[in-house]
């Protein structure tokens, strides 16, 4: 029988990895099954490339990986298919513009060195991101003023830290100063009082980057299928024809219309894709 969806778009953190950040066996299961029946698999992240790959190896096959909310597209054996830079000029206003912010600012670069990720001071950034400033310990470099890193094109910006200290950063960042210049993606954990603020190249997200990749194979968005958790998702889930939200999403976004999955906790992913491929038994 003819698969439903052609194309499974999966956001990883709070959607296919758990708590422990692992991939729960079921989900694994699920997403080799479609693997297997011909249906093309794409991770869609905010994660650097590098940072998502010990994720995307554990599904044990070569796919394309969308990495920093839709900037890069690239596949998980290395060939890069599309780089969406956030202009180094705009960088620097954007940076000159949030100077309030500036030891929750983070800079990114596509290179797998250390600078690959800029900050001024880590110990600015607070206790809610430590897990993340370890594991990525070795690309990070602590350059003040940050702008003086901006010698080439960043992939993009990211203020973070509590929702309480982010929500006037939201508000700046939407004050229509950068409205042509700039996307503004937002992801927020509540238990972990934890929100990031991504700023891209204007009409970039996960959405546009998915809606590139699905023409490139040639696949129709009624057979294009997202799962997400968070506001960053929005974007592919609107563009999708099959769109699931994880159970673990907020009240709000589980009110949007979409089909409503279990949370990460519980497989999400897993029972999102047996039941659309369920026509396959």
């Amino acid at each position: 029988m003819t698969p439903p969806v052609r194309l499974i778009a999966v956001d990883i953190d709070g959607t296919l990895i758990d708590s422990t950040l692992d991939v729960p066996p079921a989900n694994l299961q699920a997403l080799r099954r479609a693997h297997e029946a011909g249906i093309h698999i794409v991770l869609v992240t905010g994660r650097r490339h590098r940072f998502a790959m010990p994720v995307a190896e554990q599904l044990g096959f070569d796919f394309c990986l969308i990495s920093s909310n839709g900037a890069i597209t690239r596949s998980t054996t290395g060939e890069l298919h599309y780089a969406d830079m956030l202009p180094r000029s705009t960088a620097h206003k954007l940076c000159e513009y949030m100077a309030e912010f500036s030891g929750c600012t983070v800079l990114t670069f596509d290179k797998e060195e250390r600078g690959a990720i800029v900050v001024e001071r880590t110990d600015e950034l607070g206790t809610n991101i430590q897990r993340w400033i370890d594991k990525n310990r070795m690309y990070i470099e602590e350059v003040a003023p940050i702008t003086t890193a901006l010698v080439c094109d960043p992939v993009q910006a990211m203020f973070c830290g509590t929702i309480e200290r982010m929500t006037p950063a939201e508000a700046r960042l939407k004050d229509g100063t950068f409205a042509t210049e700039i996307s503004l993606l937002k992801t927020q954990y509540d238990h972990r009082d934890l929100c990031i603020l991504d700023v891209l190249r204007y009409g970039c997200s996960k959405g546009s980057a998915l809606a590139r990749w699905a023409a490139h194979l040639g696949i129709p968005r009624s057979e294009v299928m997202a799962i997400g958790d968070n506001y960053n998702d929005i974007e592919m889930r609107e563009f999708a024809g099959v769109p699931f939200v994880m159970g673990n999403a907020s009240e709000d976004l589980k009110r949007s219309g979409w089909s409503v999955t279990l949370d990460n906790e519980a497989c999400g992913v897993a029972s999102a894709v047996e039941e659309v491929l369920g026509v396959l038994r």
